[in-house]
């Protein structure tokens, strides 16, 4: 009576959580602590061509109201995850979003040709990757370099391509359109939103890079405010996400407009979140009699 079942982009998802990349590696960690069959889906811990050992120094950092992270990306890269990892993911009943950034084009163009040969179900492509051959300048910052990305990526790629949008852009719902214009199947939205910690003691930055990502509860009214205004913009289907940590930050997504929503920081102050996420999301739609989330995606 009650219908959790969502489309996006003609990938079926039982219900619309899913865990998001970073924060649940290739989900077998999980799997020991809850039913993480029970969600709707996972993206992988972020990919790239090679193994990347990360950045040095302080990684994680707490804030009053989320983390900040500077990690770096390290994983064990492409062949690696395809090797190990890849078979048990999709044994699952669930989606499989396998999440891939890179650090220049050839980079993407050669990772995605290697993931074009096995099973996935969507590539989530992370565009908040600074470009090491033009100076260092994020790829998800100016809208035509993003828009030649998803152009060439496009061109390419063999599954559904969602390109998770970084919210330092630009213009969030310029860069939007740009990605829709090139083919991307769908959007997630956000990633971390840039930030800082200064040691008073040392009187210098806790990290290393000087920056870091910021997520958590503390940008979840920005991320709300930037998926509310690209899904409005948009034709095509929306990820939401940026500090849910709790089903009725998850059906505020979905009245925004998303209809997928992933939960990150919240994973690492309870892992079964995303399951308590689902079950509230349920329990909401028989207590109003909402039959299926359409009836309220996009409502405001």
């Amino acid at each position: 009576m009650h219908n959790m079942a969502v489309d996006f982009a003609g990938v079926n998802f039982k219900n619309p959580v899913v865990l998001a990349s970073g924060t649940c590696g290739f989900g077998r960690e999980f799997y020991e602590l809850f039913p993480l069959e029970k969600l709707g889906g996972i993206s992988s811990k972020g990919l790239t061509l090679h193994a990347r050992g990360g950045n040095d120094g302080i990684r994680i950092w707490e804030t009053p109201a989320g983390i900040m992270n500077s990690v770096g990306l390290e994983n064990p890269g492409v062949e690696a995850f395809i090797a190990k990892d890849l078979d048990w993911v999709n044994s699952l009943d669930l989606v499989n979003i396998v999440n891939l950034g890179g650090h220049s084009m050839e980079d993407y163009i050669e990772a995605v040709e290697r993931l074009n040969e096995v099973n996935l179900d969507i590539l989530e492509l992370n565009i908040s990757c600074p470009n090491v051959k033009q100076g260092g300048m994020n790829f998800g910052v100016k809208t035509d370099l993003a828009q030649e990305v998803v152009r060439t990526i496009r061109k390419i790629c063999r599954h559904k391509l969602v390109v998770k949008l970084s919210p330092n852009a630009e213009n969030i719902v310029d860069l939007a359109k740009a990605c829709e214009s090139e083919g991307a199947d769908g959007l997630s939205l956000t990633n971390t939103f840039l930030g800082m910690v200064i040691d008073i003691n040392k009187k210098k930055p806790v990290f290393d890079n000087g920056y870091a990502g910021l997520s958590g509860p503390a940008i979840k009214p920005i991320a709300l405010r930037m998926v509310h205004q690209v899904s409005h913009n948009v034709n095509i289907p929306v990820m939401g996400l940026g500090g849910i940590s709790n089903w009725r930050d998850a059906i505020e997504f979905i009245m925004a407009g998303a209809t997928v929503i992933q939960v990150g920081t919240a994973n690492f102050m309870a892992p079964e979140r995303g399951v308590e996420i689902v079950e509230g999301i349920e329990k909401y739609m028989i207590e109003n009699n909402i039959k299926d989330l359409s009836e309220i995606r996009g409502i405001v």
